[in-house]
Order: structure tokens, then C-alpha cells, then sequence
């Protein structure tokens, strides 16, 4: 092919993109891999770039392990599942106090709460979707 070809073909990089590598290259610098100068040459090497295929040159030569990036350690609907067992264990012992009941009632209610939060958690490490969570594809 020649260079009007590859360029036709060529597809756009977005902001995302360049934001990306972007971040990339100031980690970089952040971890005393680049120069402050050649970092800011690079940021605004990066920002006028035009195509994806010219966006790896300014991470080629930094190591693979400032690309990765490193999953989220609580996901969202883990987040909201804790939120969700931590208000209502609360709002159940306010009301166990408010009884002023001998035994301690919610305790039933909350080991359901915080065990289904558990095994939400295990299902999120291991990797698996839960049951209920899965989309069928058709």
C-alpha cells in the first residue's frame, strides 16, 4: 500500500484516546521514567495527534506495567450493595434500641444482609457474574 492508502484508512483518534495515553505519559513522569520536559513535549506531541496509530509511539518505550491499568478494587454495585446493608443494619438497631428488647433481634436480618453481601463479593473476585446478573445473548 502506499502512504495516500494508509492514510485514507487511517481512523481518527479521539479525545478519550489521546486523554488515555495522556495519562499514560504523566504517570510515567510521575514515576521519574521521563524528563518534566520530555513529558511536556510528548503531552503536546499527543494532543495534536490526528490518528490512533501515531498515539503508540508516545508509549512505546515505556514498560508495560504503567499501561496496565489496574481494575476497580470495589465495583459500583458492590458499593451500593454495602451501602444498602450498612443503612439498614443501622436503622435495625435503632429500632432494637427504640424497643428496648432483652435479646438482640436484628442480628437474624443482618447475617442475611452481610452474607449476601459476602457472596456478592466472592462472586466479583472470582470474576463470575452472578446468576442474576447475566445477559442472554440471543
Amino acid at each position: 500500500m502506499n502512504e495516500r492508502q494508509d492514510f485514507e484508512k487511517a481512523v481518527r483518534a479521539s479525545d478519550t484516546e489521546r486523554e488515555r495515553v495522556a495519562k499514560l505519559v504523566s504517570a510515567a513522569a510521575g514515576e521519574g521514567r521521563l524528563s518534566i520536559a520530555e513529558a511536556d513535549e510528548r503531552l503536546e506531541r499527543i494532543y495534536t495527534t490526528r490518528f490512533r496509530h501515531e498515539l503508540a509511539e508516545f508509549v512505546d518505550d515505556l514498560p508495560d506495567d504503567t499501561r496496565r491499568t489496574a481494575p476497580a478494587r470495589f465495583p459500583v454495585r458492590l458499593r451500593v450493595h454495602a451501602a444498602v446493608a450498612m443503612v439498614v443494619s443501622v436503622m435495625l438497631i435503632l429500632r432494637w434500641v427504640a424497643m428496648d428488647v432483652p435479646f438482640f433481634w436484628p442480628a437474624g436480618p443482618m447475617f442475611v444482609l452481610w452474607g449476601s453481601f459476602l457472596l456478592h463479593a466472592l462472586f466479583v473476585r472470582a470474576g463470575g457474574v452472578p446468576p442474576w446478573a447475566r445477559r442472554e445473548s440471543s
